[in-house]
């Protein structure tokens, strides 16, 4: 017989005993540790420490059947691994049976004469609350206290393609929905009867939204995606799904409906993660009561939010809305855990891409409960961990806002609070009611608004194809300016002593930049007309460097790495350099009327930037750097301030070559007296910005550009009280946030115990009935189940109890 073993390939004699009572041959191998490959008359056994060995390769390693056969066969024979018995086919049979009665035996299924249903093969997370489970909850009693919010980050991932099986008809299913992969067939019909509608996102260019119509007509799937607890990042049970156009609405409507039935009963409250939520949530509601086959909880309230790392490719408003910042209840989350869950399936997805569709998905609920496990008995070091970071954000959070809230006047905090709570109960229906936390001041239009204006124009005209895009094509330019003066800045910020990696960034920025600057002067012909030459009259740019009366000048000293031909300096063909004169020679003169109304937009744009970082400066000022007392609190406040510098640098600088443009294209007289020169002594911070109740502040004028088309009835006071409102509304959401965050931590810590006990309960049940049945291997099996949970509650708990006795002896707590 052919044994199949971790140290190589084997040829032995084996003989089975044949007395009257014997048991079959099968049983007699299994009770020998040995695996057959059939079970009729079986010529291949593999012993139980290799299907052991292989399934931690695939979970560590990610390898698969083939090369660990292949490896095997080496081991066996290194110089003729090809004579060596083939049984890369039985181990791939075997390897699914074993997992499967693993995962059974993991779960109890040993011990119970009933099937295994809907997720019962899949581990779940200790901390979060699951009521009966570690939440006591009596008969008819609803959670609906913000401390029971349950937390689910949901997202896709492409690398988990599925190609169309080679023989359908032929396929096993042996856990079909009993893990992470929903079941098949309901999802299929669910499918079928869901309407496929093109989604256009009214936000930004998202990705999920643009795949959703991405067939692949090679693949059965194009990825998978599906739902994971926000906090603690394991997978739900049975809420993971297949895709076959892309990331669509249907898809995760179905995951996420079945992660809310998931241990859920009498919990009122979830926020849900997702990177377009501002767009998915929208008909969400609609589209769970038009189907047959979404069944959400009606008491069940549905919070949107958006991870911090997706939110910035948002518009600006989504920040506000959907930020975990400005949710109550929920705690310090990033919402972006699901991106490593990833990294563990994203192992075995090139093996799995050709697997028959019921292996696939038992490989990957294989793969996601190894990682809720190690997250489970990781629990205790990951709950203390969130433990010591809340008591530090306590810390910090409490003094940045204490800070702010003494200088305050109390009728403006009472007003403030009144408005903080308005939104606050009016986000679920209307998330614009957050936009209290922006700034809302009443500025000049925007370079965007004006392009959208002048777009709209030349289609409402029917304008020439040479002229219909001319406008965006001006705001390229404009914004190639933009990063021309960005990148100028940075190579003289760094110096002569640039590193290596500075060094290598710089080229990196030149190289995208010189690939926009050709691409822009190849379309000028389009818009110049045949009179232009790109190679006409070369000449380099001239940018003043406007930086901060705090800025050293030091920063800026003059480097060899920046020479006459490089892209930061080289001029574009916008109007305003070729000269109101060459436009007409060249029939262009049509164009520097738009590029004049392009222009304002991007001079109240970097006013309007220039303002905030004033003020933001002067509130660090006030705020951070005057009351820091230790060392590294005043490294920490300078490095912000830094930052606010160069910020203002950068926005000075973009207006004082805005404005020298403008002068060249013939500006009228309103815009001259509108648009004044800025001067570095204008960006000193005056008290006027620092304190609004400084002793004589009303003796000293802000500089012009403070009232720039500003509807704030005033200029001096107004400015000052609405950024200060802001930032104090959003100091106070961080330290709200940071004391949810303890109170959650310390409620995860008892669930986390609570979880351990249950499950050590259910074992020590299960290990009685067994002794009551005379089943001793069951009872022994079932009796270290229990310890190992016991141990686990135990250990959590120690721990749990050590860490607050070293923060009370330390006077901390």
């Amino acid at each position: 017989m052919v044994i199949v073993d971790k140290s190589g390939v084997h040829r032995l004699e084996i003989r089975c005993c044949e007395c009257p009572n014997a048991m079959s041959p099968d049983i007699q191998m299994f009770r020998h540790r040995f695996f057959p490959a059939s079970f009729n008359r079986p010529k291949t056994v593999f012993t139980f420490r290799v299907l052991n060995d292989f399934l931690l390769d695939s979970l560590e390693c990610g390898t698969s059947a083939m090369n660990y056969y292949s490896k095997l066969r080496r081991m066996t024979s290194s110089m003729f691994p090809h004579l060596v018995p083939d049984r890369y086919r039985e181990l791939m049979r075997v390897a699914r049976q074993w997992r499967q009665l693993k995962t059974m035996k993991w779960h109890g299924f040993g011990h119970r004469s009933d099937n295994p249903s809907t997720g019962e093969l899949a581990l779940f997370c200790p901390a979060c609350p699951q009521p009966g489970i570690n939440v006591l909850l009596s008969e008819d009693e609803l959670l609906d206290d913000w401390k029971y919010t349950r937390s689910f980050v949901m997202d896709g991932n492409f690398k988990a393609e599925h190609l169309h099986p080679i023989k359908p008809f032929d396929e096993v299913w042996l856990s079909d929905g009993l893990g992470f992969m929903v079941g098949k067939d309901r999802y299929k019909m669910h499918l079928a009867e869901a309407a496929d509608m093109v989604e256009k996102s009214s936000c930004n260019n998202h990705r999920a939204v643009n795949q959703a119509n991405a067939a692949r007509h090679k693949l059965e799937s194009t990825g998978i995606g599906g739902v994971a607890c926000a906090r603690h990042g394991c997978f739900v049970p049975h809420s993971m799904v297949d895709f076959q156009k892309g990331e669509r609405q249907m898809n995760m409507d179905y995951a996420l409906c079945e992660a809310s039935r998931h241990n859920m009963e009498g919990i009122t409250r979830a926020v849900t993660f997702y990177d377009i939520n501002c767009q998915y949530n929208k008909h969400f509601r609609v589209r769970v009561d038009r189907s047959r086959f979404l069944d959400m909880a009606p008491q069940l309230t549905i919070i949107p939010g958006i991870g911090l790392w997706h939110i910035h490719g948002h518009q600006d408003s989504c920040y506000v809305r959907y930020a975990s910042n400005f949710i109550e209840g929920i705690g310090r989350i990033d919402g972006e855990i699901m991106e490593m869950l990833w990294a563990r399936l994203n192992l075995i997805s090139p093996a799995a891409r050709g697997m028959s569709s019921p292996h696939r998905k038992e490989c990957l609920d294989y793969q996601m409960n190894d990682s809720n496990f190690c997250k489970m008995i990781r629990m205790k070091r990951t709950l203390c961990r969130k433990y010591k970071l809340a008591r530090n954000g306590i810390s910090e959070s409490g003094k940045a806002f204490d800070r702010l809230d003494e200088a305050a006047p109390s009728h403006l905090k009472t007003e403030w609070l009144a408005r903080e709570r308005i939104a606050q109960s009016s986000r679920l229906n209307d998330p614009a009611a957050m936009d209290e936390y922006e700034i809302n001041i009443k500025k000049a239009p925007s370079k965007k608004e004006i392009e959208l204006r002048l777009l709209e124009e030349g289609n409402a005209r029917n304008a020439a194809p040479s002229r219909r895009s001319v406008a965006t094509w001006i705001s390229t330019g404009l914004a190639i300016e933009e990063a021309q003066i960005a990148l100028l800045i940075e190579v003289r910020r760094i110096g002569r002593r640039s590193t290596e990696t500075q060094r290598l960034d710089i080229a990196r920025q030149r190289d995208r930049l010189q690939g926009q600057i050709d691409g822009f002067a190849r379309s000028a012909l389009t818009h110049l007309g045949e009179g232009f030459n790109a190679d006409d009259e070369p000449e380099d740019l001239n940018v003043d460097i406007l930086d901060d009366l705090d800025d050293d000048p030091a920063d800026f000293t003059e480097t060899s790495h920046t020479w006459t031909n490089s892209p930061e300096l080289t001029v574009i063909p916008l109007p305003s350099n070729l000269g109101v004169d060459r436009c007409r020679r060249c029939m262009a003169e049509d164009l520097i009327p738009l590029e004049m109304s392009l222009r304002e937009g991007q001079a109240n744009d970097a006013l309007h930037n220039l303002r905030i970082y004033l003020c933001n400066k002067a509130i660090l000022f006030r705020t951070t750097v005057r009351q820091a007392k230790s060392q590294a609190l005043k490294t920490r406040a300078w490095s912000q301030v830094t930052s606010v510098q160069q910020a203002v640098s950068l926005h000075a600088s973009i207006y004082t070559k805005t404005r020298k443009q403008m002068m060249k294209l013939e500006p009228g007289q309103d815009q001259l007296q509108k648009y004044k020169p800025l001067l570095r002594e204008q960006l000193k911070i005056s008290t006027a910005v620092g304190d609004p109740n400084a002793q004589g502040q009303r003796n000293e004028s802000l500089a012009w550009f403070w009232s720039v088309e500003v509807d704030l009835g005033g200029p001096d006071q107004s400015w000052n009280e609405e950024f200060y409102r802001v930032h104090w509304l959003r100091a106070k959401a961080l330290r709200d946030r940071w004391r949810e965050e303890m109170i959650l931590v310390k409620l995860e810590m008892d669930w986390t115990c609570k979880f351990f006990l249950w499950k050590a309960t259910q074992w020590g049940d299960h290990m009685q009935e067994s002794l009551e049945k005379r089943l001793p291997g069951h009872g022994c099996y079932a009796g270290r189940q229990s310890r190992m949970y016991s141990l686990l509650a135990q250990d959590a708990q120690a721990a749990f109890q050590d860490l607050q006795n070293v923060l009370i002896e330390a006077g901390d707590e």
